[in-house]
């Protein structure tokens, strides 16, 4: 299964500050949008997104159909298929759901590893 980019999303109690500290770190911003709420920070092939008011935890997310520049890549596995086969393996994606089967393009969904982490899929195409 190709899931995509791998990132972490931090849920962040002030975005500039965090954005301050990743840059003294090596981070540059690569999207996003400061008065929305969240940055993309790059160091190399390592991606960070900081969300302000968002979330509530930090999460793992994976970008099906993009590579680590947000670029294009082909073929790739749909998020629609993804979440198939977890809910085939009897897993449970978390509510709410967008990435309804009869659709096509952007969609996302949720689920929680054995340990209670939340990993996000997240499809931009």
């Amino acid at each position: 299964m190709e899931l995509g980019v791998f990132s972490i999303s931090l849920a962040v109690k002030d975005l500039a500050a965090s954005q301050t500290f990743y840059e003294t770190l090596g981070f540059t911003e690569m999207n996003g949008d400061a008065e929305m709420g969240y940055l993309i920070m790059k160091n190399g092939t390592t991606i960070i997104g900081l969300f302000q008011g968002m979330f509530e935890n930090n999460m793992i997310t994976f970008n099906p159909g993009w590579d680590a520049n947000a670029e294009a890549v082909d073929p790739f596995d749909d998020v629609r298929a993804i979440q198939a086969a977890l809910v085939a393996a009897g897993y449970e994606p978390q509510l709410p759901i967008d990435a309804d089967s009869g659709s096509e393009g952007p969609a996302h969904f949720s689920i929680t590893d054995p340990d209670g982490n939340t990993i996000l899929f997240d499809q931009h195409r």
